[in-house]
């Protein structure tokens, strides 16, 4: 009996025919884009729970806009999504329960629908109810008379139970997509009270933990900070990716010796070959493909950008090399993701899914 392929997730930004609409829009392929588009929305969208910036309507609203063309209906939607996000968030602060990381994270939480809103150039009361959940999280809480970050949450990733809780640390599900996002709004010009406190709260722990993809409650515990452990150095959760945060987080602050400390940090990690190693695809999410979107936006914010002309130009021949061998179509861990990377456009700024500009 032949085995019947899994059907593509239309509606997801990440490997469905959303992320494919972005390639063909940053190309001017609008007719290929409009078939993409199409299938995407064959079987409806959704404005329910799982909404994200990565799924259903808040997506549809990210590749729209990227092509211009986002009509009220679909910002309406998002709006509703946004509002019911955010009075769950508040409900589970005020029960005292630790958060699950898609309540904040980039991929299906806040931080996500927060950078979204922030692609519509304006600045909304809701936007900044976004911000100002957002920057709650740099507050402290007590669990069972512990105190650990409001970030801390007992459920990994994919909700697998992590024993005594964790702190994520990741761009994609961890507190350095919270603080890109803040970040990123002062950038735009957007504050609201606290902002920059949370930043630097943020900013402060990934100086002492960003070495690991999380830190679990004996590491928070211990004497001592962790050691770094061997890790790609990816965009979702390695170093490079936390770096690129530090270098926002730097950017907002205005603290140039935080701004270099982190080119520091990428331009070595991209010259060594030990963490260079640990890459084994072509991917946006852990592979050459978010390495090198990475080192153009540094690159892009350095006052010395010639210093990444090298390092990128080799990034730009490992992903040629390896972009056939993705055996998936999308956008965050196949071939549509290390096309758009490889072209090394960003006409319709589609880098800001990626919390990095």
């Amino acid at each position: 009996m032949t085995a019947t392929p899994p059907l593509p997730r239309t509606q997801d930004l990440s490997e469905g025919s959303l992320g494919m609409a972005l390639l063909h829009i940053e190309r001017g392929d609008l007719a290929a884009a409009r078939s993409s588009l199409t299938q995407a929305v064959a079987d409806g969208v959704s404005a329910g729970g799982n909404a994200s910036l990565f799924h259903g309507a808040p997506a549809l609203e990210f590749v729209l806009n990227c092509a211009g063309r986002v009509g009220r209906d679909v910002r309406d939607a998002v709006d509703r999504v946004v509002e019911a996000r955010l009075a769950a968030a508040h409900r589970r602060q005020a029960s005292g329960v630790l958060p699950r990381l898609a309540e904040f994270d980039l991929i299906r939480g806040l931080a996500g629908l927060g950078a979204l809103l922030l692609t519509r150039g304006e600045t909304s009361p809701r936007l900044k109810k976004v911000l100002a959940y957002l920057v709650s999280l740099a507050r402290p809480v007590r669990v069972e008379g512990r105190q650990v970050p409001g970030w801390w949450s007992t459920a990994g990733p994919a909700d697998e139970l992590m024993p005594g809780g964790h702190g994520n640390n990741g761009v994609a599900h961890g507190i350095a997509g919270v603080s890109a996002a803040l970040s990123l709004a002062v950038r735009h010009g957007i504050q609201v009270p606290g902002q920059h406190e949370a930043i630097e709260v943020f900013a402060r722990w990934l100086d002492v933990y960003g070495c690991r993809y999380w830190i679990t409650c004996d590491q928070l515990s211990a004497p001592q900070p962790p050691r770094p452990g061997p890790a790609r150095p990816s965009w979702c959760y390695g170093q490079v990716g936390i770096a690129r945060t530090q270098h926002l987080a730097a950017l907002a602050l205005h603290d140039p010796a935080r701004r270099l400390a982190a080119e520091d940090t990428i331009a070595h990690t991209l010259a060594d070959p030990a963490p260079l190693g640990r890459i084994t695809d072509a991917s946006l999410c852990h592979g050459w493909a978010g390495l090198v979107t990475v080192a153009r936006a540094v690159a892009d914010d350095s006052p010395t950008p010639d210093r990444f002309t090298p390092l990128i130009e080799d990034l730009n021949k490992r992903l040629a090399a390896d972009l056939d061998r993705l055996t998936k179509p999308g956008l965050m861990e196949g071939r549509t993701g290390a096309r758009l990377a490889l072209d090394g456009t960003n006409t319709t700024r589609w880098t800001r899914a990626l919390l990095i500009t």
